[in-house]
C-alpha cells in the first residue's frame, strides 16, 4: 500500500517537472499534506456525526476536542510516506526532514493521548459530581485522587514524551549516553537542586493516597477559613471566605499540623456565645432557643447536637454557650448569624435587665453611705412592673485611698 502510495506521488511530482527539482519536491510534500488534512477533516466531522456513537458522548467529545491534534497527525503521516518521491531533494535533506517529521509526530501523539486522558477524566469527573450533588466525602476522596493521579500522570508522561521526540537526534542520543556514563555525579547534583519539586511530587502521591485533605474540605490556616480549591502535583491552592487564595506547597500538609473541619463528615456543630446579666433566667434563654431554633432554614434538624449551657462567669457577666448543627461549613456560619440575631433581639425586647451593664457602688468614709449623694451609690432600672433594684453592691474602697 506504501509503494502505491509513493508511486502515485511521483506521477504527481511529474506534474511539476517543469519547475526546479527542489521546489517540486517541495510543492510534491506540501500536495501529501494539503490532501491529508481535507481527508482528516471529512472524518473528524464524520465520526461524532454517527449513530452508533450517540451512545458514547465521551467519545464524541474526545474527537471533537482532539481535531486538530489528529489533523496534524494525518498531514505528517502523509508528508513522511511522501518523501521517498522527493527525488530533487538531497539524501541529507530528506535524512533531516525525516528526523523533524518523527520529533513532531512523537511530539504531538504524546501531547495527544495526555489531553485525551484529561477530557476522559474531567468527562468522568463531572458525572459523578452531577450523580451525587450532596456534600458527599466519598465523592470529594475520588476526586482528590483522580486530580493529584492525573497530573503526576501527565507530568511523567510529558517528561517521556520529550525525550523520546528528542532522542530522534544523534547528537541529543550522544549526549544521553554521557549522561549515562556520568549518571553517579549527575543523579546526586539534580537530587541536591530538585530536591524541594521531588519532595513535593512525593507529597502530592501520599496526598492522593491517605488522603488528609480533599477537594473542598473546610481548613483552617493562620486563623482564616480557608476551602481547597484545586489540588496540584506540587502546590493546594485554598479560598478563604472572602475569596483571597493562598498558595501552599503541598507538603507543608504532610509536614505542619492544621484544622481540618469537614474530614470525617462535612456535618459541622456551630457554637453561639452570649454575654448576659446574672439576672438572666436560664429557662427563658433555652425556651428562647427551642422557639427561635425551628425557623432557621440552615439547622439540620438534630435535636441531639442542641444545647443552652452556661459556659463561663467572671464578676461583671455570665457567658452562655448555645450550640446548633448544620449541614455545611457555609450553613453552619449562616446559623450561628441567624441563632444569634434572633434571641438577642428576643432578650431585647422580653428580658431587657438582663444586658449587661456594670454596677458601682460608693461608700463614704466614716460619714456613712449618706454622705454621698444616692443617685451615685448604684445605677438601677426601675421598670413599672418592678420596684427599685435591690441587687449586690460592689464594695470598692473611696476616693483618695
Amino acid at each position: 500500500m506504501r509503494h502505491d502510495y509513493v508511486n502515485s506521488m511521483s506521477g504527481v511530482r511529474h506534474w511539476f517537472d517543469w519547475l526546479p527539482a527542489p521546489i517540486a519536491s517541495i510543492l510534491l510534500l506540501v500536495i501529501a499534506a494539503t490532501i491529508a488534512l481535507v481527508f482528516s477533516r471529512l472524518i473528524t466531522d464524520a465520526i461524532p456525526r454517527l449513530p452508533g456513537l450517540r451512545r458514547f458522548p465521551v467519545v464524541r467529545m474526545v474527537i471533537g476536542q482532539l481535531r486538530s491534534y489528529i489533523r496534524f497527525l494525518l498531514m505528517l503521516l502523509a508528508a513522511s510516506a511522501a518523501l521517498p518521491a522527493a527525488i530533487g531533494l538531497s539524501s541529507e535533506t530528506l535524512h533531516m526532514l525525516g528526523k523533524i517529521f518523527a520529533f513532531l509526530f512523537i511530539l504531538i501523539l504524546g501531547f495527544g493521548i495526555i489531553r485525551a486522558f484529561r477530557i476522559a477524566t474531567d468527562s468522568y469527573l463531572t458525572r459523578i459530581t452531577l450523580k451525587d450533588s450532596s456534600d458527599d466525602i466519598s465523592v470529594r476522596s475520588h476526586q482528590t485522587q483522580i486530580r493529584v493521579l492525573r497530573r503526576l500522570i501527565e507530568i511523567t508522561f510529558g517528561v517521556i514524551t520529550v525525550a523520546s521526540a528528542l532522542m530522534v537526534f544523534d547528537a541529543v542520543q550522544r549526549y544521553g549516553v554521557s549522561l549515562f556514563a556520568s549518571a553517579g555525579a549527575a543523579s546526586l547534583v539534580v537530587g541536591l537542586s530538585a530536591r524541594p519539586a521531588l519532595s513535593n511530587l512525593i507529597a502530592g502521591v501520599q496526598i492522593a493516597i491517605t488522603q488528609p485533605i480533599r477537594m473542598e474540605d473546610m481548613l483552617i490556616l493562620n486563623g482564616d477559613w480557608a476551602w481547597v480549591e484545586e489540588i496540584n502535583a506540587t502546590y493546594v491552592v485554598l479560598r478563604t471566605w472572602d475569596k483571597r487564595r493562598y498558595i501552599v506547597p503541598i507538603s507543608y500538609f504532610l509536614e505542619n499540623p492544621f484544622q481540618n473541619w469537614t474530614h470525617s463528615s462535612p456535618a459541622l456543630i456551630g457554637s453561639v456565645f452570649l454575654w448576659l446579666d446574672y439576672r438572666t433566667p436560664m429557662d427563658r434563654i433555652r425556651q428562647f432557643l427551642e422557639e427561635e431554633i425551628v425557623h432557621c432554614p440552615d439547622w439540620d434538624q438534630d435535636r441531639a447536637s442542641l444545647a443552652c449551657q452556661m459556659a463561663d462567669s467572671n464578676a461583671q457577666v455570665i457567658s452562655i454557650r448555645i450550640i446548633a448543627g448544620a449541614a455545611g461549613a457555609g450553613q453552619m456560619w449562616n446559623l450561628c448569624c441567624d441563632m444569634r440575631e434572633r434571641i438577642l433581639k428576643r432578650i431585647r425586647d422580653e428580658i431587657p435587665e438582663c444586658i449587661p451593664r456594670s454596677r458601682t457602688a460608693l461608700v463614704g468614709d466614716g460619714a456613712g453611705d449618706d454622705a454621698w449623694p444616692e443617685a451615685l451609690v448604684s445605677p438601677r432600672i426601675n421598670r413599672p412592673d418592678q420596684g427599685p433594684y435591690t441587687g449586690p453592691n460592689l464594695q470598692m474602697p473611696p476616693p483618695g485611698r
